[in-house]
């Protein structure tokens, strides 16, 4: 049995490739940064301790986790060509990826119950959203991601990989390790598309669900400024949570085939790159709140 994997990365050539190891760099950058600020910010300021700041900082948790689990690894191998990949590694990755993945889809699914009683049902909002349930909301999201994740590293782990050693994806995919595999693969397929309908289709519907009577709410607010507001915000969430979920969701609950290979690569960048870098940009450093907290931050540090 050998004890590591290699990983093929972007077909592309050479001329475009200082321009992908860029890219990959910089949206790595900014999300590390944006979301390590909205962490200590919100930890900072006693007036950001609220149901929404608890939920964005574990989102921002779980983005800094997921995109350092795969980022740094493709960085390295784009930049010095050594494609390996250790057996340990490769499904460590799989397995912080994977959980931090489904935790994501908990989390938004969360903050749109949150916003839905925050605007519907604002008389009765401190009473439902309190920190007991804000708590175990979170570790509903942290706990079922995990033991999912480790559930499928279970079940890929037990697979045969004969001499195949080349995984075709830029990191180590569950549906691209059953690529790979020799052993019969199916009843881990059937596990997917039932646990992307428990874990993934029904927590998008919940947020489709609150978002849709928010709108409701919305419309019946008189002044136009006022609708506008929070039209705004509620746009900007729905399309981070459409460019996460539907990118995943199609990716993991379509048919496998050779030819959507290249395809699947190249959605799952916009879901492990760019997604954790839009996060902080349209949940948090948007908001008033967190933007004065951070120019208190400037004036003490230029007095200081």
């Amino acid at each position: 049995m050998y004890k590591e994997f290699h990983l093929k990365m972007f077909p592309i050539a050479e001329i475009f490739l200082f321009v992908l190891i860029l890219g990959i760099f910089l949206m790595y950058l900014l999300s590390m940064l944006g979301n390590l600020i909205i962490i200590a910010v919100v930890y900072s300021a006693p007036r950001l301790r609220t149901p929404m700041y608890f939920f964005l900082v574990n989102l921002s948790i779980q983005d800094v986790a997921s995109a350092s689990s795969i980022l740094p690894k493709l960085l390295a191998i784009e930049i010095t060509g050594e494609t390996y990949i250790s057996f340990l590694g490769c499904f460590t990755q799989m397995f912080v990826y994977a959980a931090c993945m489904d935790a994501e889809f908990f989390l938004l699914a969360s903050m749109a119950l949150d916003r839905y009683f925050a605007i519907c049902v604002p008389l009765k909002y401190s009473i439902i959203m309190n920190k007991k349930v804000c708590t175990v909301l979170v570790l509903i999201s942290w706990v079922a991601g995990s033991l999912n994740s480790l559930l499928y590293v279970s079940l890929v782990s037990h697979l045969s990989f004969c001499d195949l050693k080349d995984i075709n994806h830029f990191y180590c995919d569950i549906k691209a390790l059953m690529r790979v595999s020799c052993s019969e693969v199916t009843y881990i397929n059937n596990v997917i598309l039932l646990e992307g309908c428990i874990l993934g289709f029904l927590p998008f519907a919940m947020i489709l669900t609150s978002y849709g009577f928010i709108i409701s709410t919305i419309l019946k607010i008189k002044t136009m400024a006022g609708r506008l507001k929070i039209f705004s915000r509620c746009s900007s969430h729905l399309t981070v949570v459409f460019l996460f979920c539907g990118t995943s969701l199609s990716v993991y609950m379509k048919p496998d085939s050779d030819s959507s290979v290249q395809s699947d690569m190249m959605l799952s960048l916009l879901y492990v790159a760019v997604v954790p870098t839009l996060n902080p940009l349209v949940y948090s450093l948007r908001n008033k709140e967190v933007l004065h907290v951070l120019k208190y931050w400037r004036k003490s540090k230029s007095i200081s």
